[in-house]
């Protein structure tokens, strides 16, 4: 599994999906038209920010809420390579995983990263640097299984990569 590296966009507590991707878009799910309207809510110019490969870090909770996968989708369609947060509500966590993308719990990470700073992480390891201050932290690595699930853009495509 390739590492990530990017641009911090940085949130705080209890952000849920209704405000990652707010329910007026719920009628698409085309992942493009998701990735223009996500985290509108709350930060208004994180679509004209937000470049392929950054990282989102956040606080305690991070998508909690309702179930839908739309949320990380958005966040993944906006190009946004991981997120790291102390903690994520359990259905977002798995949501993330069957979508592909790469989400890591890491509390100390998570609450020292500052926005704007230039952040690694190699999934093999768990590792996570900030390059910007030089501080790193261990996070939990993914298992195998869920490298693969990323690796293949979620769920479904490892499914049909497996019966192959």
């Amino acid at each position: 599994m390739e590492a990530a590296r990017g641009t911090v966009h940085k949130y705080g507590d209890n952000v849920d999906t209704d405000v990652i991707i707010p329910a007026r878009y719920l009628n698409t799910s085309d992942a493009g038209e998701l990735a223009q309207h996500c985290m509108e809510d709350i930060d208004r110019d994180f679509v004209k920010r937000v470049r392929k490969g950054d990282i989102m870090v956040a606080s305690r909770n991070f998508g909690c809420g309702s179930s839908r996968e739309h949320a990380p989708i958005a966040i993944k369609a906006a190009g946004v390579s991981c997120v790291i947060a102390e903690t994520f509500a359990r259905i977002f966590y798995r949501n993330s995983i069957n979508i592909g993308l790469a989400i890591i719990e890491c509390p100390e990470a998570a609450r020292e990263i500052a926005a704007g700073d230039t952040v690694s992480v190699d999934f093999d390891s768990g590792l996570i640097t900030d390059e910007t201050t030089g501080k790193s932290w261990q996070g939990q690595a993914f298992p195998p299984f869920m490298q693969r699930i990323i690796d293949q853009g979620g769920l479904i495509n490892y499914i049909n990569s497996e019966s192959d």
